[in-house]
């Protein structure tokens, strides 16, 4: 919601006021009170049955009723928010990201690069085998959901034959998963952070995987050691050029080509693999393009509403308190060459995007929400955008694979048939990471921006 400069979205900004963030949390009560109401009736996916664009709308209303600008006005900073230059370029990543994704899987590309992984997984090392598998499909597709979606099914059959506990495998495939969403490039989490903090995507990519190797190897020995059973997986025919997209993009966006010619490209490579091997037609590579879009559409939505209410909170005062607070502890902790605020920042940022995901159960919503404020903690303690953009997508990913009311748990849980709870405890990825990420931000030396 903000660039490398803080841009205004009014011709003024009021004093800090705790009344300004109001708005805020009638959508968090909102969204998180229905959620607890369906949870309590046995609803599958609870927190989801009252869609977060439709939970945000009371919530601008108050606080267009709030403002001391004149209706007009405070409807004109508003569209303001919503036509930021980064909301707007968010939601068209959004959007080749849902194409790409959808295009992708149409064509076979998620089942050759599942059967090409378990081509390569020996009968001794089936956990740590689907957590990589998991890892490599949820960094090439950019979703968590669609990985656990495609991989737990197949996850669960093999568990049954190696007679593996399905609690077991069901944490190493959400593991996987999770580490995916949170390093791939194409992820919404990712298009959020980068967005909302000013940075390339490239430069947070290289920046995550200074938190995400080290987790990622401490998981894989933990699962090995964890191995039980092992059955022998017959050999799956798959053809290596439906693979061939998620490589393309995987490859050239870190070689720092712009996104939106990374992903187009991808959607184009994905339907030509398509036509070209398969029994498919550009009509249906078009209405595969269209699913995709819409597949985004609630989180394309919610962007540009949840940037037209941080603009009018950020003019009413109310970014302005959160930051002052959080100043305020920082600067108790603060010495003169800035590293022990610095990190005191980067401590808050995560601590902030933790605690509204907790909430939320949404990581992506959370970035989204807590962005405004994470960029001018950045700015003004000196922490670089690709760090701030890392340590908030971090720390959502890592609050998302540990609370049971989130998607994830909830998919992961009922294919497997066990307890969301019971699926949680075993997600070793999120937990080895929060250990890691708190030691790398309080030891590591930081680079000023």
């Amino acid at each position: 919601m903000t660039n490398n400069t803080q841009p205004s979205v009014a011709p003024t900004t009021r004093p800090a006021s705790f009344i300004a963030l109001l708005p805020l949390f009638v959508f968090l009560a909102l969204f998180i009170g229905a959620g607890l109401y369906f949870q309590s009736q046995g609803v599958d996916f609870a927190f989801y049955q009252l869609p977060s664009v439709v939970a945000i709308l009371p919530a601008i209303i108050l606080a267009l009723l709030l403002s001391k600008q004149t209706l007009n006005n405070a409807i004109d900073t508003f569209m303001a928010g919503i036509g930021h230059s980064n909301i707007i370029a968010m939601c068209l990543i959004y959007l080749l990201a849902g194409a790409f994704a959808a295009v992708a899987k149409a064509t076979g590309g998620v089942d050759a690069t599942v059967a090409m992984g378990l081509s390569f997984i020996p009968s001794d090392l089936l956990l740590p085998g689907f957590f990589i598998i998991a890892a490599f499909i949820a960094t090439a597709m950019g979703t968590s959901m669609g990985t656990i979606a495609a991989v737990a099914p197949v996850a669960l059959g093999v568990a049954d034959q190696a007679h593996i506990d399905y609690a077991l495998m069901a944490g190493a495939v959400m593991s996987g998963a999770l580490f995916g969403d949170n390093l791939s490039i194409i992820s919404d989490t990712t298009i959020a952070a980068t967005r909302t903090q000013g940075c390339e995507m490239k430069d947070k990519f290289r920046e995550n995987l200074i938190f995400a190797i080290p987790a990622a190897i401490l998981t894989f020995i933990a699962f090995a050691l964890a191995g039980q059973g092992q059955a022998d997986i017959a050999p799956q025919a798959y053809n290596i050029v439906n693979v061939l997209p998620y490589l393309t993009i995987l490859i050239l966006a870190v070689a720092g080509l712009n996104v939106f010619v990374v992903l187009t490209l991808g959607i184009v490579l994905a339907g030509l693999t398509g036509i070209f091997s398969a029994d498919y037609h550009l009509v249906q590579f078009g209405k595969d393009i269209y699913a995709g879009f819409t597949n985004m559409q609630e989180i394309f939505i919610l962007s540009m509403l949840v940037g037209g209410l941080a603009a009018l909170m950020q003019q009413q005062g109310g970014l302005a308190f959160v930051s002052n607070k959080i100043e305020a502890l920082i600067n108790r902790s603060s010495n003169k060459n800035g590293q022990a605020s610095g990190r005191a920042a980067e401590l808050g940022m995560a601590t902030i995007v933790a605690a509204t995901n907790a909430c939320v159960a949404n990581n992506t919503v959370s970035i989204v929400v807590t962005g405004d404020i994470a960029k001018e903690l950045a700015t003004t303690n000196q922490v670089q955008p690709k760090r701030a953009a890392s340590i908030l997508d971090i720390f959502a990913c890592i609050v998302q694979g540990l609370i049971p009311h989130g998607a994830q748990a909830l998919l992961v849980a009922s294919t497997f048939a066990i307890s969301p709870i019971a699926a949680i405890s075993h997600v070793w990825y999120c937990m080895i990471l929060t250990v890691v990420a708190i030691a790398i931000v309080i030891l590591r030396k930081r680079e000023v921006q």
